[in-house]
C-alpha cells in the first residue's frame, strides 16, 4: 500500500509546529534566565555566558547529527524523529531546574544530543514526496518551524509573566513530549525507503563523483551552516542589544514581540519562496537572499532604537526563511535516495555547528568589542556566503534511486 505522502506531511507539519513551539517557548529568553535567575550581571559577563550556553546545543548536535541520520537510513527516518522529541522534551524540561550557568550549559548539550527533530522530518518529507512536489512540501514543513519559531516566543513571554521563567522551560519540554503524538499516529513510512545497507558500492560512489554530485553537496553543505551561523549569532544578540536599549523588564516582552514577528516573517517567505523559483534559478535566490540577509543585519547593528532593530531582525528573519527551505530542496534533489537520510544528517550537522559557533562567535565578539561589533560579524558572514554560493554553488541535479 502506498504511503499517503499529503497525509504524513500534513502530520509532520502539526509535529514540526508542536515541537519547535516548545523549543521556541523559552529558547530566545535564554540570556534573561541567564541574568534574572542565575544572577549573571549584564554586560561582557551575560554576552559570553549568553554564547556559551546557546553554543553548546548546536556543537553537541553537529556530533551526533550524521550518527542519528545514518540510523535513519538503517531503521527508518520515523523513529530517529520520535527519539529526538521524547529526547528534547526531557532536556528542556530540566533546563527549569537549573542552579547554575554551568549546568544551563550542560542540560543544553544534552538537549543537542537528544534532539534533532527537523533533520527528521525533513528527512521523511524529502525521502516521500514525489520530487515535482519537493520544493513546494519542503516549504510547507519550514512554515511549520516558522510560525512555531513565531508563536514560542510571544507565548512563552506571555506565560513568562504569569508563571516565571523556570516554568516555561518546564512547559517547552511537555509540547515537545506531545509533539510526538501525531508522528506515532499517523505518520507512515514506506518500508523501500528503509535501507538496511545503506551505503552506495564503490562503483556508484565514482559515478556520483564523475557528475559533479559530491562537490555539489559539500558545498550546499557548508552553505548551510555558514547560514545558520550567521543568523544564529544574530538572534541572542538582538535579545543582548535589546537589554541594552530598554532595560530588563521592557526587553522581556519586546524579545517576544521580536521573536514572534520575525518567525512569522520566516514562515511567510518559507511559503511563498518556490513562487519565485518560477521566475528564476535555486541559485539567483539564494545568492539575492544572502546579500539581503547581510544588509538586513548591517541594519540591526546600526539600529540606536529598539523599533529598528526589531525591523532590522524581522526583514533578516524573512530572507533567513527563504535560504532555508531552498538549501533543504537543493540537497534533496542532488541527493540519492538510499543515503538521503545520511546526507541530512550531515547537512544537520553542519547547521547545528553553525547554530553552536554563531552564537558563541556573536558572544565573545560582543563581550570584546561590543553588541553592534557582533551584530556586524554576522552581516559578513552572510555577504560571505552570497560569494560562496555565486562562486562555487550549482543548480541542483534530479537523481534516481541508486
Amino acid at each position: 500500500m502506498a504511503v499517503d505522502w499529503r497525509r504524513n506531511l500534513a502530520a509532520l507539519w502539526l509535529a514540526e509546529f508542536t515541537a519547535i513551539l516548545g523549543f521556541s517557548f523559552a529558547f530566545p529568553f535564554l540570556p534573561l534566565f541567564l541574568h534574572r535567575e542565575l544572577h549573571i550581571p549584564n554586560g561582557p559577563e551575560l554576552s559570553f555566558w549568553t554564547g556559551v550556553a546557546a553554543s553548546a546545543t548546536g556543537f553537541a548536535l553537529a556530533l551526533t547529527s550524521p550518527i542519528w541520520g545514518r540510523l535513519a537510513d538503517r531503521y527508518g527516518r520515523k523513529p530517529m524523529l520520535v527519539r529526538a522529541m521524547i529526547g528534547g522534551g526531557i532536556s528542556v524540561g530540566l533546563m527549569g531546574l537549573a542552579q547554575s550557568a554551568l549546568q544551563l550549559t550542560v542540560l543544553r548539550g544534552v538537549q543537542g544530543a537528544s534532539s534533532g527533530t527537523v533533520a527528521a522530518a525533513t528527512a521523511l518529507v524529502a525521502t516521500e514526496t514525489p520530487a515535482p512536489h519537493l520544493a513546494w512540501a519542503l516549504g510547507i514543513l519550514s512554515s511549520s518551524i516558522s510560525l512555531g519559531s513565531a508563536v514560542g516566543p510571544a507565548a512563552g513571554g506571555l506565560a513568562a509573566n504569569l508563571i516565571g521563567l523556570r516554568a516555561i522551560f518546564l512547559a517547552g519540554g511537555v509540547m515537545l513530549l506531545l509533539a510526538a503524538v501525531p508522528v506515532l499516529l499517523v505518520v507512515r513510512e514506506s518500508p523501500r525507503r528503509v535501507a538496511r545497507a545503506a551505503a552506495p558500492r564503490p562503483m556508484e560512489v565514482l559515478r556520483l563523483a564523475r557528475t559533479g554530485t559530491v562537490g555539489a553537496l559539500a558545498v550546499l553543505i557548508v552553505a548551510q551552516g555558514l547560514q545558520q551561523t550567521s543568523y544564529g549569532a544574530a538572534q541572542q544578540l538582538v535579545v543582548l542589544r535589546m537589554l541594552e536599549l530598554t532595560g530588563s523588564t521592557q526587553a522581556q516582552f519586546l524579545t517576544g514581540v521580536t521573536f514572534a514577528a520575525g518567525g512569522i516573517a520566516t514562515a511567510l517567505a518559507s511559503l511563498t519562496y518556490h513562487r519565485l523559483l518560477r521566475r528564476t534559478t535555486y541559485r539567483r535566490l539564494l545568492i539575492a537572499g544572502s546579500l539581503l540577509l547581510g544588509l538586513a543585519l548591517l541594519a540591526a547593528a546600526a539600529a540606536a532604537t529598539a523599533p529598528l532593530l526589531i525591523a532590522a531582525f524581522v526583514i533578516a528573519s524573512f530572507f533567513s526563511g527563504a535560504l532555508i527551505p531552498a538549501f533543504g530542496a537543493m540537497i534533496g534533489l542532488e541527493s540519492p535516495a538510499i543515503v538521503q537520510a545520511t546526507v541530512f544528517g550531515v547537512g544537520s550537522s553542519a547547521i547545528a555547528l553553525g547554530f553552536g559557533l554563531g552564537p558563541l562567535l556573536g558572544g565573545i565578539v560582543a563581550s570584546l568589542a561590543g553588541i553592534r561589533a557582533g551584530l556586524t560579524v554576522a552581516a559578513v558572514l552572510a555577504l560571505v556566503l552570497a560569494a560562496l554560493i555565486g562562486f562555487r554553488a550549482r543548480e541542483p541535479q534530479a537523481h534516481e534511486p541508486i
